[in-house]
């Protein structure tokens, strides 16, 4: 049986039932938002080629892309844990790169424009909306995709890493437009003024955004992230925190943002200043930080499964195996190798998954902060596990006697020695 605390289970309530509205209607809102980014591309694309040129957005584009692959990967990586699906990245990239950029391209331009003309000191507007109107706007531009996720894809939003990931991959996108448009700009004025090779504006400015800081956006819209990890750890019954922890990671990247556009005005050497002081050790403090994190979730994995081994549900050795990210690669390999491939490896993968969601849904369960459908979401994923476990259980039972140092009791991890399943309602 299902190892659940006593909560309601959740039923839908009159008027939701099989006829939503139309709005309501899954294909509208994706059609919606795709329109959306689409659109808001092709103006970008446009608004970009339009100021650098069409040799210079192919070059901006060509050196803008380079650090894209690493950065994703980094967040993939930080995600494997529980990994969300790739929709949810691909909507969080786009976001970043069409509708971020989009909207601070327009807003910036308009505010800065706007404070040259009434304070008649063009210079002074350049500087204020580089500090101030400019982080403001892009970080709420960035923003609004981790809350899209955090409010549509509550699901896949259970904590600090899923915040991190969706903002880093947001801030990723918006800095391969920004770039685009740093870079083919740079080019540009080469082209103009001659200049080529170390000693060139596109050296230099490729220099200072891809060599040096290409973590810098991503870096600052992890706060946002963060404060939005936070609140969806907390109880539905929190509402302060839920609202003001993610004001505040805003409120901290919109800072962060602001002194490191403001490092010119430091003197000569103020941006290396900025650079080697503050922007080196937050990104190694917040790394640390999203690493640690990674590390407990693995720890909350082998602490809340063994409930339901007791339950006859899962294999005795397996919390010790899915606490693992190496136990876990090597049960995956070994179905590929002996059990029938890419969709063997896939099927073991997707029940690592499972799992994983099914042991931080318990810790929300038994910390009293999981919702009305607890026990609904708890049966779907013990009935995904189900279906899986003809090949997920003995590649991970492989894994667990080729990753163990020395003899395991499985007792040591809170299983039985030997597996002693109970009644389950999936067994005939």
């Amino acid at each position: 049986m299902a190892i659940s605390p006593p909560y309601p289970t959740y039923s839908p309530g009159p008027g939701s039932g099989a006829h939503p509205h139309w709005w309501q209607r899954r294909w509208v809102r994706y059609g919606a938002l795709i329109t959306l980014l689409a659109l808001s591309g092709l103006v970008i694309l446009a608004l970009v080629r339009r100021q650098t040129g069409t040799e210079g957005f192919l070059v901006g584009l060509g050196l803008a892309v380079l650090p894209v692959p690493w950065l994703i990967a980094a967040f993939r990586w930080l995600d494997r844990v529980e990994p969300g699906p790739w929709r949810n990245l691909v909507f969080a990239f786009a976001w970043g790169a069409c509708a971020a950029a989009l909207i601070a391209i327009v807003a910036n331009s308009f505010a800065t424009k706007w404070i040259a003309t009434s304070t008649a000191d063009p210079a002074g507007a350049d500087t204020l909306g580089a500090t101030v109107i400019a982080p403001i706007v892009e970080e709420s531009a960035k923003a609004a995709s981790v809350l899209l996720v955090f409010l549509f894809r509550r699901r896949d939003f259970t904590g600090i890493v899923d915040g991190v990931v969706i903002a880093g991959v947001t801030a990723t996108g918006f800095a391969f437009t920004e770039n685009i448009l740093y870079l083919g700009t740079a080019f540009g004025t080469d082209q103009l003024t001659g200049d080529r090779g170390i000693a060139s504006v596109t050296a230099a400015t490729f220099f200072v955004r891809i060599v040096m800081s290409p973590f810098a956006h991503p870096l600052f819209t992890v706060l946002t992230g963060i404060g939005f990890g936070i609140a969806a750890l907390s109880s539905e019954r929190q509402h302060a925190r839920r609202v003001l922890v993610p004001l505040g990671g805003l409120l901290l990247a919109m800072s962060m943002h602001a002194f490191w556009n403001g490092s010119s005005a430091f003197g000569e050497f103020g941006f290396f200043a900025v650079y080697g002081a503050f922007m080196l050790p937050a990104f190694g403090l917040l790394t640390w930080l999203a690493i640690w994190t990674r590390q407990r979730e693995l720890r909350t994995v082998r602490e809340e499964l063994p409930a339901y081994v007791y339950a006859g549900w899962l294999g005795p050795a397996e919390p010790f195996v899915l606490g693992s990210m190496r136990a876990r690669r090597m049960a995956r390999d070994h179905a590929r190798q002996h059990f029938g491939g890419r969709p063997a490896a896939r099927a073991v993968a997707q029940y690592e998954a499972y799992a994983t969601s099914l042991a931080f849904l318990r810790q929300r369960g038994r910390r009293g902060r999981a919702g009305a459908d607890f026990v609904v979401r708890e049966q779907e994923l013990l009935a995904e596990l189900w279906r899986r476990r003809g090949v997920a259980r003995p590649a991970l039972e492989y894994a667990a006697r080729a990753s163990a140092p020395a003899p395991v009791f499985w007792g040591a991890y809170g299983c039985p020695a030997m597996p002693q399943p109970l009644y389950n309602p999936y067994r005939s």
